[in-house]
């Protein structure tokens, strides 16, 4: 009865939730991550920026398993039970690019959409790959980039799978060298800057995005930057409250938060990484 009772007080409800690069169909994906958040979850309004199924890594190699295709049904029955998807493909599932304006049974399909906070401000919502051009990823330098990501994701992930035969929790090789590696981080800079410029061109408060995998909420001369992660390096999704507040969640560390009340009695978490970001 008291698991029971943890379980269900976990259960938060959201005004929208904010998810993108999944890629589903990579062995990176952790889809069971993302079961787990929905299943501690109530959300009204489901975005799903874009890389939701990576057709790129379908086309080396075939990936699917049982997890998968849960989450993949999960996200297709979630209008029945009350929640409004819409879905902005990404470079990853271009080939539904196509379908702009349409619906895929009840989950709407756009490239690009206005979001409008229950505080009255107005978010731009794409994928982020509109900007490749502008931050000079051309073609080739995402094909190399493409290469050099998955190379690094592979000793991400036995490297993870050392951390937790020794106790440890999950560490993010690549989101390390993202902060730490001088190109890197200026790449992200100038994504940043080019997708609060257009967001702030269209008239925007401010812009929501994903595609770079840097979960990160800030404001760029006075427009706010939110991008809301990836389930394959940090598990993050963004968040908005009934008053329009937004917040970074880093499921990882809810999760452990969570599982760690289940056996102390009377033990406090804290599940949400506020930083503190308010769209005002």
């Amino acid at each position: 009865m008291r698991l029971w009772s943890i379980l269900m007080a976990k259960v938060t409800h959201y005004r929208t939730v904010f998810l993108s690069d999944i890629h589903l169909g990579d062995a990176d994906c952790k889809a069971d991550f993302l079961l787990d958040f929905l299943d501690h979850s109530r959300i009204d309004t489901l975005y799903l920026i874009g890389d939701i199924i990576d057709m790129w890594a379908m086309s080396r190699q075939f990936c699917w398993p049982e997890t998968h295709n849960k989450l993949l049904h999960r996200f297709m029955q979630m209008p029945s039970t009350g929640t409004r998807v819409i879905y902005l493909p990404g470079n990853h599932d271009e080939p539904a690019q196509r379908y702009d304006g349409m619906a895929l049974g009840d989950i709407e399909i756009h490239r690009e959409y206005i979001h409008t906070l229950a505080n009255g401000k107005k978010l731009l919502l794409m994928h982020g790959d509109q900007f490749d051009q502008e931050v000079c990823f051309g073609p080739l330098h995402a094909w190399i980039g493409d290469k050099a990501y998955r190379s690094l994701m592979f000793v991400n992930r036995w490297y993870n799978r050392f951390r937790v035969w020794r106790g440890h929790d999950y560490w993010s090789l690549a989101g390390f060298l993202k902060s730490h590696v001088r190109g890197a981080a200026e790449a992200i800079t100038r994504y940043r800057e080019i997708g609060c410029a257009y967001a702030c061109e269209r008239g925007m408060d401010g812009i929501v995005c994903g595609h770079i995998h840097h979960p990160e909420v800030t404001t760029v001369n006075g427009t706010l930057y939110c991008n809301d992660g990836d389930w394959v390096e940090n598990c993050s999704a963004l968040t908005e409250d009934r008053r329009g507040n937004l917040q970074l969640i880093f499921w990882t560390a809810v999760k452990q938060s969570i599982d760690s009340d289940l056996t102390p009695q009377g033990a406090t978490v804290h599940p949400l990484r506020d930083l503190g970001a308010r769209a005002a």
